[in-house]
């Protein structure tokens, strides 16, 4: 696929916004501003760098764009042009760094953190018509056209359709596009062929499928169509196993499948479904899996 193989581990998961008390929206995004401070002031890399683990910036920052992005509110613009114009003076500063380190790892952060904060104003400002804008113009940054479909896909319009559609058919589309199509295919029902033939085109390279597939059963899962069984019905014999219910192919199958028939199949990891532990198994896995239907893992966009 166009981009390279899938890299880099997830960014945390992305709840839906009324998840987040409006206030504590604000109250992260202006606590994330105010640890940019610092770092605008630092006089070299060393001392960047030191401020940057001080502020605790990594744990805290994504879940603040993460919460201003999912609010889409006209109440957050002005916190989140603070945000960005820091984030673009600190890109500015540290333009000159030759520290390895810092360019080859904060940098390209600070990038995708800019791009984030520009889509969430965007949002914030002109709405789903204006996150359209930006995913479709092919002359934007990568990672900006990333966030702003993410955006999309967060609130699934009926217009967007066509964006997931695109991706999920183009044989070489960038793999954070065609994943987050995976993803966001779940509130459009009707469309499980293209799942399943995703599917069919990354079944046989490895790290695609360990990537794509938990996204793509996690779509199928929740459509609970019955075209989708005879893929199912095939991983549990050869579906790749996992400690996690969400990485196992065999598990993610088991639940999909009760989903649209309401038994519990045989497998290999459960040969026996009628027993008290293939139950107990099978149920835990959904009632987790359940609580994740609405969550999308944004990827790092490389």
């Amino acid at each position: 696929m166009r981009g390279g193989k899938p890299t880099g581990g997830p960014l945390p998961d992305v709840g839906l916004a009324n998840n987040f008390p409006f206030l504590d929206i604000l109250e992260s995004l202006y606590r994330f501003a105010g640890a940019l401070d610092p770092l605008l002031a630092a006089p070299d890399a060393r001392t960047l760098e030191a401020s940057w683990t001080a502020e605790h910036l990594d744990v805290f920052a994504w879940d603040a764009l993460d919460r201003a992005r999912a609010a889409a509110t006209a109440s957050t613009a002005h916190v989140l042009a603070v945000v960005d114009q820091r984030l673009l003076a600190l890109l500015e500063r540290t333009r000159g760094l030759v520290d390895p380190h810092f360019v080859t790892f904060r940098v390209p952060e600070l990038e995708r953190w800019q791009h984030a904060t520009a889509v969430a104003l965007t949002g914030a400002r002109w709405g789903q018509a204006g996150l359209h804008t930006v995913a479709t113009d092919t002359r934007a940054p990568l990672a900006r056209r990333y966030y702003a479909l993410l955006a999309l896909a967060e609130r699934h319009p009926p217009n967007a359709w066509p964006l997931f559609e695109r991706y999920l058919r183009a044989p070489d589309g960038h793999y954070a596009f065609v994943a987050l199509a995976a993803e966001a295919a779940r509130y459009y029902p009707g469309h499980t062929d293209l799942l399943l033939d995703l599917f069919d085109r990354i079944r046989g390279d490895e790290l695609c499928r360990s990537f794509f597939a938990p996204k793509i059963l996690a779509s199928l899962t929740v459509l609970a169509d019955p075209a989708s069984l005879p893929l199912l019905e095939s991983l549990l014999i050869a579906g790749h196993t996992h400690r996690d219910p969400r990485r196992c192919e065999v598990t993610r199958a088991l639940v999909a499948i009760r989903k649209v028939t309401g038994r519990i199949a045989p497998s290999v990891k459960y040969p026996d479904p009628a027993s008290p532990s293939a139950r107990a198994a099978v149920d835990a896995a959904e009632r987790r899996l359940d609580r994740e239907r609405n969550r999308l893992v944004p990827v790092t966009v490389i």
